[in-house]
């Protein structure tokens, strides 16, 4: 593994940390007052004044530049894993809400690790950055479509809403494939949709949190965010993967998913 390529992993894993202790912080906060958390708009402004939720946007965002950093020098099948582990970070942390693991649960967090190890292990070279109009306007048509479905199934159980926050945080990643320099009109619009793409996953995913168990809740959201930037990476933003490692590619993407699914079943299973 190169010093690039590690350096890469452990900012990843650096960011699952702090995306999954935030997790945990962001279920309380939206708990204590879940009125707010309907509506878009209403949800901004309550964030935006709440002691709690400010400091879960701050570890968010540095969590966001070390995902960055983990998506420019990592394919992204390898970023996204690596950031997957926020889901076994924010389960072992979920006990401070009384969420306590079961023997599922367990199996869960040794599936994700063990996929992560088969994904880095047989990673290959990222891609190039991806710009252009196409690119840009995909990614902006991707926005207001996740928003206008969020409107629509806001009211929606904790599955749909971690289903579509996922799609947001994919969103965001791949976006961010599309930010280099120099600047031109389509990269400003492809790095304006990264914090797009956040902001209304943030909110879908507070709705989630409102309503199941914080794993419940993350783990279709990480799964979608884990999946759907992978295979987009290696079917068209020219992702490697090492030379006989295909399969390991494949087991380590379906262990990490079901991993993910093992986390979200309910205690009472």
């Amino acid at each position: 593994m190169s010093s690039g390529m590690a350096g890469g992993l452990l900012a990843g894993v650096a960011a699952a940390v702090l995306f999954g202790l935030a997790a945990v912080a962001q279920a309380r906060a939206v708990r204590r007052d879940s009125r707010n958390a309907q509506g878009l708009a209403g949800f901004v402004t309550w964030a935006a004044r709440n002691p709690w939720m400010l400091a879960v946007v701050g570890a968010y965002l540095v969590g966001f530049v070390l995902h960055a950093v983990a998506i420019w020098l990592l394919p992204l099948y390898l970023a996204q894993a690596s950031v997957a582990l926020s889901l076994p970070v924010t389960a072992l942390a979920s006990a401070r809400l009384s969420e306590l693991l079961t023997g599922w649960h367990w199996l869960g967090v040794g599936a994700v690790t063990a996929g992560l190890v088969l994904l880095a292990v047989g990673a290959g070279p990222a891609g190039d950055t991806v710009t252009g109009t196409p690119f840009a306007v995909a990614v902006l048509a991707g926005v207001v479509a996740l928003l206008a479905a969020g409107l629509a199934v806001r009211r929606a159980g904790a599955l749909t809403l971690g289903w579509l926050a996922g799609l947001g945080y994919a969103g965001s990643a791949l976006a961010v494939r599309g930010v280099d320099l120099p600047l031109s009109a389509a990269i400003v619009i492809a790095a304006l949709t990264v914090p797009a793409f956040g902001v209304v996953a943030f909110w879908l995913y507070s709705l989630a949190l409102d309503r199941s168990l914080v794993s419940a809740a993350s783990a279709p959201m990480i799964t979608a965010q884990t999946f759907v930037p992978a295979l987009a990476g290696l079917a068209w933003l020219g992702d490697g993967v090492r030379e006989g490692w295909g399969a390991a590619i494949a087991a380590g993407l379906l262990l990490a998913t079901a991993g993910t699914l093992l986390l979200s079943r309910d205690q009472a299973s």
